[in-house]
């Protein structure tokens, strides 16, 4: 019995060092550096190259060390009988929060457009909204999404959330399922997108969805790149409907230097650094994990593959 670490762009030596520390008992190998592909049985897992883990027959749980599990599920395939679990970690619902908070409150205080002046030694002011007259619309309440949308409402903002199920959060306006979508995209300044990725979600953010938000509102994406049809961002933002966007995620990571985000006036690229997982925060989450599967009791956090949450 093993544990093996896949990690796709992203340095997988702290987290052996600290997992051989803790259980100083068990091997603990790094892909694709395995004795005996049978006796791994926990894989903890970051955006595996394709069918990878098919190599790998006895693997038994699939351990993400993010919030999300689709960078596992859209390219491996995986048996019924094994068990995803994901990461649920209050510091990255808050580390979300202070980036949001940072988006919005420098975009509503005209931040950027004073930065651009000063590039060119303009001094012009220009009228600011406040806090109380700006609508948050936020697309996915879970843990994370839950957690954004009850602490813009807590600092004043005018607050709307909307998922697949009715949810009942402090001062947030809760919509739920297709027929209440509509109702949720009107009247707001910024839509916010924590979805998950799944096959109902995937290209939600298409022309027809954001033509019906109120003409002006700026979009912020922050679930996954396949939400976004890009296309239809661009043209939507050159007709003006939209004022703007702000994009931490993308279909290709990293972004093409060809793509047309990169020069548009309108949209704003950072490069998937709103909430990352920090591993003294989580590692020993995963830890407990393993001791539960090796002890066959009912592991943490653990995801439902048709729902893709």
């Amino acid at each position: 019995m093993s544990i093996l670490i896949i990690f796709e762009n992203k340095d997988s030596g702290p987290w052996e060092k600290i997992l051989k520390e803790k259980l100083p008992n068990t091997l603990i190998e790094v892909y694709p550096n395995v004795k005996d592909s049978s006796t791994v049985n926990f894989v903890i897992c970051w955006k595996p190259k394709n069918n990878v883990l098919s190599k790998f027959p006895n693997v038994k749980v699939i351990q993400s060390v993010g919030a999300s599990i689709d960078h596992i599920t859209n390219s491996q395939k995986i048996s019924n009988s094994t068990i995803i679990t994901r990461i649920i970690d209050k510091q990255l619902s808050i580390d979300m929060w202070e980036f949001l908070v940072a988006v919005v409150l420098s975009e509503i205080k005209n931040l950027p457009d004073y930065a651009n002046q000063q590039k060119l030694k303009i001094w012009k002011q220009h009228q600011y909204q406040s806090i109380k007259n700006t609508t948050i619309a936020v697309m996915g309440l879970g843990k994370i999404g839950g957690l954004v949308a009850e602490n813009f409402a807590n600092l004043g903002f005018k607050v709307k959330g909307w998922s697949s199920s009715k949810k009942e959060i402090s001062k947030v306006h809760s919509f739920s399922g297709a027929h209440e979508f509509d109702d949720f995209l009107e009247n707001s300044n910024f839509l916010i997108n924590l979805l998950p990725l799944t096959k109902q979600t995937e290209g939600i953010l298409n022309e027809k969805i954001l033509q019906k938000l109120t003409t002006g509102t700026f979009l912020i994406n922050v679930g996954r790149g396949e939400h976004l049809i890009d296309k239809d961002l661009i043209k939507l933002l050159d007709s003006s409907h939209l004022s703007g966007a702000l994009l931490d995620v993308f279909h290709e990571e990293p972004l093409p230097e060809n793509h047309p985000f990169w020069t548009h006036p309108k949209i704003k690229i950072t490069p998937h650094i709103a909430s990352l997982t920090n591993i003294e925060s989580v590692i020993n989450q995963v830890i407990e994990n393993y001791r539960r599967f090796i002890n066959t009791q009912e592991l943490l956090h653990t995801i439902s593959i048709q729902k893709g949450y």
